[in-house]
């Protein structure tokens, strides 16, 4: 019922821009602990999302102090739908201001996650940078591991 709903609800235009690949390491939205997402350009979308570990593991970043405590003992997939969540907003840190969170990086773009749900198990799939429409199959997967979401 809730993936008629989110189908229903999410014309086939509006999943042209629904998914977000982002580098292995930040599966650790699958923790909950990292709400924004930096992007070299805004994003005037707002709406659910498929968060996707890209292929590649961004090894330096391993040893920033708040991404090692955050992943710590945990699972990194790679090349794989982790989660959803809703893009609320995207802003940028005015200059000379402190980051809006540890994760926002300065210049950057700061996609707005919310309601960041993780799955059981990661879905492979095939990303690519910027938004990308995601096939209907690669979404039936997904909702079928979480039968309450109701966005």
């Amino acid at each position: 019922m809730a993936r008629d709903a989110w189908r229903s609800s999410s014309s086939s235009e509006s999943w042209s821009r629904s998914s977000a690949t982002c580098c292995s390491r930040w599966s650790i939205f699958r923790a909950g602990a990292k709400t924004i997402e930096n992007r070299p350009r805004a994003w005037s979308w707002r709406g659910w999302l498929l968060l996707h570990a890209g292929q590649q593991t961004d090894r330096p970043a391993l040893r920033v102090p708040h991404v090692a405590r955050t992943i710590r003992g945990r699972d990194l997939p790679t090349g794989a739908v982790v989660g959803v969540a809703r893009l609320a907003g995207c802003h940028q840190d005015p200059d000379g201001t402190p980051p809006c969170t540890e994760w926002a990086q300065p210049g950057a773009w700061h996609l707005e996650l919310s309601d960041v749900q993780a799955l059981p198990l990661p879905v492979p799939a095939r990303g690519q940078l910027g938004p990308w429409k995601p096939t209907e199959d690669l979404v039936d997967q997904v909702l079928q591991q979480l039968p309450g979401l109701r966005p």
